[in-house]
């Protein structure tokens, strides 16, 4: 059945999600069935005269939607059973970047991209909060309040932005549900369905699947050492138009990269040249542990039209959800028009305690710890990277941020070795959950602002077995004399 998918190489839409949508329309007539093994990514591959890479991304987008469920060593199977119900819901498909399976005891996890709750300042959290609570301007914070966020924090926000050179005068912000939610508004009001964005690949799930829920059509421009790679970024401008681009200026999720002064100033002119909006999102931009910030993309552009958004969230108690949005002011009424049929408004009363824990002075000791340690914790996974990961891989050396990018030595795939991976008792995501246009299966993010160096160290040591010892038996099975015995 799947040998008569028949898949246009002129169509707009990628190889790999005509493909998923034969599976899915199989699966929908009833000629696949629950538990049936699909074939081998690259039998399949050969049959339909495509690379192996297509096959394996049209296999991730089935699984993240439940409709395929992975066996390391026994292959991929339709995940489909039968139902009492109207409703399939086992069958919804879901976003995130969830790592796959049920968290085991005591494992090391380098599959989340957050801060260390080890290094949260609960007494001067608390102090804050009583502050804040015994105030005049309690009753006022419980109370509803503007779409727009806590007005004193949205002052704060500005005429700090006002003084680092990142909100001109016809700027203003909007405080936001986080950066995801930042996200969801800015595909609602500037990437409906039918515009074009362009988009890191591989990027962040949480930003890619927010754009291809709502319709937009998403384009991928690959990140290299430095960010996003201005030569295909251009191309791309000039063939697709888009509306807008979505680019990470700081320690890239999931690479770590970070985009060079001088290709900052070329993204903003090449978009002007296009006249495509620049979302720039810079929420890990207060992590850097060794070198000085560079300035944004919104400082650079002298037209004032990028939009930055930010957020507490990299940097401290992310459970308050508080991130912003910062850009003309015209833009920011809609999006606030946006979010007021969402949520009404965002917790005013987890903004003023950050707006205090800032102004009292006590954000500014905490984000020295956080960046002593994340230097720490950084210096920790590249020095292990080094000594435990096996010859011929590749990591990228950021300078700040969570997240690092491993590339494992042909032809390892991530994803197969995961299961091997958490029998050990360690965790990641491989490559395939960020793919956009194209899928690096050799490829991992290894995120490790969580953990103490002595855990960073202990889990490399486990994935540094785990990957060496596969690629040496891969490496036995293709030697001559092992083929000579197989005869």
């Amino acid at each position: 059945m799947l040998r008569r998918a028949v898949l246009d190489t002129q169509s707009e839409v990628p190889l790999y999600r005509q493909l998923s949508e034969h599976i899915r329309s199989l699966l929908e007539a009833g000629e696949l069935r629950d538990g049936e093994r699909l074939p081998p990514t690259r039998q399949l591959a050969g049959e339909l005269g495509l690379n192996r890479t297509t096959v394996s991304a049209a296999y991730a987008v089935l699984e993240r939607e439940g409709l395929l469920r992975g066996h390391v060593g026994r292959g991929s199977f339709i995940n489909a059973p039968g139902r009492e119900s109207g409703v399939q819901w086992e069958r919804v498909p879901g976003d995130g970047e969830r790592p796959p399976g049920a968290r085991i005891e005591d494992e090391i996890s380098f599959a989340s991209a957050r801060p260390s709750e080890l290094l949260f300042p609960l007494d001067e959290f608390r102090s804050t909060c009583r502050e804040v609570i015994e105030g005049e301007e309690a009753k006022a914070i419980l109370q509803l309040g503007s779409p727009s966020g806590y007005g004193p924090l949205r002052r704060y926000l500005l005429e700090r932005a006002r003084e680092e050179g990142a909100a001109r005068a016809g700027d203003d912000v909007l405080i936001t549900s986080g950066v995801q939610q930042a996200f969801d508004l800015i595909q609602r009001v500037l990437g409906p369905a039918g515009e074009s964005v362009l988009i890191e690949d591989p990027v962040y799930a949480g930003l890619r699947n927010v754009f291809l829920r709502g319709g937009t059509r998403v384009v991928g421009v690959p990140v290299g050492a430095e960010g996003v790679e201005i030569e295909p970024l251009e191309r791309a401008l000039a063939r697709e138009r888009p509306r807008l681009m979505v680019l990470t200026s700081n320690f890239q999720n999931p690479t770590g990269a970070t985009l060079p002064l001088e290709a900052r100033r070329a993204v903003v002119r090449a978009a002007a040249a296009a006249g495509t909006i620049v979302v720039e999102n810079d929420i890990y931009g207060e992590l850097s542990y060794s070198r000085p910030p560079l300035p944004t993309m919104k400082q650079v552009d002298a037209s004032g039209d990028t939009v930055l958004l930010r957020s507490f969230s990299k940097l401290a108690f992310p459970g308050l959800r508080v991130g912003w949005v910062i850009g003309p002011r015209a833009l920011i009424a809609r999006l606030a028009e946006a979010k007021q049929y969402t949520d009404i408004h965002t917790d005013q009363l987890a903004q003023a305690v950050l707006l205090r824990f800032a102004e009292s002075g006590r954000m500014e000791a905490h984000r020295k710890k956080v960046r002593a340690a994340g230097a720490e914790r950084l210096r920790a996974v590249l020095t292990a990277c080094g000594e435990f990961l096996p010859e011929g891989t590749r990591y990228s050396r950021p300078w700040g941020g969570m997240n690092l990018w491993v590339r494992l030595p042909e032809p390892l795939d991530a994803g197969d070795l995961l299961g091997l991976a958490r029998r050990e008792g360690v965790s990641y995501l491989p490559g395939r959950h960020f793919a956009v246009n194209r899928v690096e299966n050799g490829s991992l993010r290894i995120s490790f602002a969580q953990l103490a160096p002595d855990r960073i160290r202990a889990g490399m040591a486990r994935l540094g077995k785990v990957f060496a010892r596969e690629l040496s038996a891969v490496r036995q099975s293709r030697s001559p004399d092992a083929a000579m015995a197989l005869v």
